[in-house]
Order: structure tokens, then sequence, then C-alpha cells
């Protein structure tokens, strides 16, 4: 097997990106200063919501809004199984119990139907999943919140730039929550945050970032008083300036990334029309993201080892969250909870996309893609 040459996901740099970054390292400020809070008033601007939450990464984020929405033991939050473990990891952290629904078998995103028929008098919260970078029915997941009164959380880690019916993501959900790891649409090296319109919501994830403490060092430094106290059990979920000076330079570059890759996803498209290999279905009324174009392989274990011995960095996301060990042994989670995703997860398979890569590129991935 070679060495891997195009991996399926990466971060673009350039010489803007490393003198921000340089600019803040001579700043007086490495973190809790003047960037983090022009970063979020930098995503706030694009997608349209009213407050931002910058943290240390996306599971951050997930973790805070479930600490500002209250989850606590006993608590159940409805949860696809199609995503990172970080989605369904969140609600452990505060004691709570994740509870499995299906995903649609066309998008793999969350099937509203089946987010309902989990419903129960214990569940405080619905969790959405952008998975790969589509926008999920918001529509049918807001009735559904709003019938059972349920908070409503957008984990778009996948989805920065998506809209759904014209209205963006970041306006969707009560609390929506952005990851800015390398793979993403833009990156802060590690970093996250979380949108709300809702000042309480924001208020208490802003404490919990910061050990739960109601005044950061450069808020006390800048109205003279040394006084805190701490109100919350918080977590030390900081993110430095010199990341934030980054992630606002990326944001300028983030319209056009977001053109360039639906241009190369359009290339994938028409390389693959008329074989076995099957992307995902894009609905007509989203503003598609492209983090990651997924395919369903008749024979994707051989298309994986093929891709590899190229130099081409495929993967698989993901192994549904309840077929892991650990939700395994300490949920008794199984095979057959959630059939749908099951079923996807033995022929998906994630083939390379991000802006550096050019139409040759796809064409090549393709072309070994095709030929198994």
């Amino acid at each position: 097997m070679s060495e891997k040459l195009l991996p399926y996901g990466r971060q673009v740099i350039d010489d803007d990106d490393i003198a921000a970054v340089a600019d803040a390292l001579r700043s007086d400020f490495l973190t809790t200063g003047p960037a983090v809070e022009y970063f979020e008033a930098g995503v706030c601007a694009f997608t349209g919501a009213k407050r931002g939450v910058a943290v240390s990464s996306g599971t951050a984020g997930l973790h805070a809004a479930m600490h500002a929405l209250g989850i606590r033991p006993g608590d159940e939050v409805i949860v696809p199984p199609m995503t990172f473990a970080a989605t369904a990891n969140c609600v452990l952290y505060q004691g709570g119990r994740p509870v499995f629904a299906d995903v649609d078998a066309e998008t793999l995103l969350l099937d509203p139907a089946a987010a309902e028929s989990a419903v129960s008098s214990r569940t405080k919260a619905l969790i959405g999943v952008d998975y790969a970078g589509q926008p999920c029915d918001w529509e049918a997941l807001r009735k559904i919140a709003d019938k059972h009164g349920l908070a409503l959380v957008a984990d778009a880690c996948h989805a920065l730039g998506a809209e759904h019916k014209g209205r963006n993501v970041g306006t969707l959900a009560d609390i929506t929550v952005f990851s800015f790891h390398p793979v993403k649409h833009i990156t802060t090296g590690e970093g996250g945050m979380c949108l709300t319109d809702n000042a309480a919501l924001a208020e208490r994830m802003r404490r919990f970032r910061n050990h739960g403490v109601t005044a950061t060092a450069a808020q006390r430094e800048k109205s003279g008083a040394w006084f805190y106290e701490m109100t919350d059990l918080g977590r030390n979920y900081r993110i430095t300036d010199f990341q934030c000076a980054l992630g606002a330079s990326q944001l300028k570059k983030l319209p056009a990334w977001l053109k360039k890759r639906n241009e190369l996803a359009d290339a994938y498209d028409a390389a693959l029309a008329g074989t076995a290999v099957r992307p995902l279905v894009k609905r007509p009324d989203r503003f598609h993201a492209r983090h990651l174009y997924v395919v369903r392989h008749p024979r994707r274990d051989a298309a994986f080892r093929r891709l590899c011995e190229h130099g081409i960095g495929a993967n698989v996301h993901y192994i549904p969250v309840h077929l892991h060990p650990y939700y395994r042994n300490k949920l008794g989670t199984r095979e057959g909870l959630c059939p749908v995703a099951e079923e996807a997860y033995r022929k998906i398979l994630t083939l390379p996309l991000w802006p550096g890569m050019t139409e040759n590129d796809i064409e090549d991935v393709s072309a070994h893609t095709r030929s198994c």
C-alpha cells in the first residue's frame, strides 16, 4: 500500500491566514481577547444568528449545548446513529441517555417519523445532524419539537454555509453547533462554535466554557475589578485568540470554497453516472455545504483497498454510533435498532472532497472507484 497522497479532506492555508495568526501572536491577548469576539461576530454575520459562543472544539460545543439546556440524569435526547460519536456522547457527559432514531434511506439524515416515534415522557431535546453537509428537514423537526415541548439542537459540524428552504443553517434550531477541525469548511486547528438567538442560553454556554465563572480575566481587567464567582460546574473549553484570528481569515474565503466544493461534487456526479456507485440523494429545497462526498458502493471494502493502494485517502462515515462497543456494553444497544443506518453502513464510502482538489483529481478517484 502506497503512502496516501490525496486525503479525503484537509485544510487550505494561505499567506493571509498565516499573517492573521502572526498578528494575534504579537497582540496583548493570546486567549479570551478581542479576536474571539471578532470571530464570533463574523460567523453570526455570515449565518444570520444573533449570538455566537466560540469553544475549543465541536464536541465542546455540543457539551455546552447540553449543559445550557439543563440535560441531567434521567433525561433522554433523541439522536441519529449516522454521525460521529460526539453527537451522542455529549448527552452522556451530562448523565442523560441518547435515544437513537433511524435515518432516511436516501439522504442518511434523521428521519422525522422515526424521531417522533422515539419521543417519551423523559425526552428533553432532539439533535439533528446535517450529515455530509446537507441540512435535515428542519421544518419537520421543529414541528415535532414544538409539539412535544423539546429543545431543538443542530449538530451542523458538517454544514457551515448550508441552507434549508432559503434559511441559513445557524438559524434553524435553538442551538446550532459548528466544528472548525482541519477537514471542515474553515479551520481554527481545533475549535467550534455554538450559535443561538436566546440570550440566556448564550450566557450559560459562555460561563460553561470558562469553568462556570461569571467573568473572564480579560473582562475583569477591562472593568478594573478582581471579583468573580463560579456559578456552574463548567469546563475549560476556551479557544485562543490566534485560533480565532485564523478562523476569521478563513471565513472570508468560505463562499468561494462552498462554490468549489459543489463544483467538485457535480463533477463526481457526472463521472459516476450510469454506474453501480450511487451518491446520496440531494434534496432540491436545500443548499448542500458538501463537507463529505458519500456514495454507496456494491463492493465497498474492495473499493476502499484499491483507492488506498493508489494513494487516495477514502474513508467511511460512519460506523453507526449504537454499534460501538461502548454503547453496546453500557446502554445495551444492538444490531437491528436502526436498520436503515446499519444497511447503509455496509456500503457507504467517502471519497476525497476539499477545495484544493482539481477536476483531474475527481476523474482519477472516480476511475478507481468505478473499476471495482
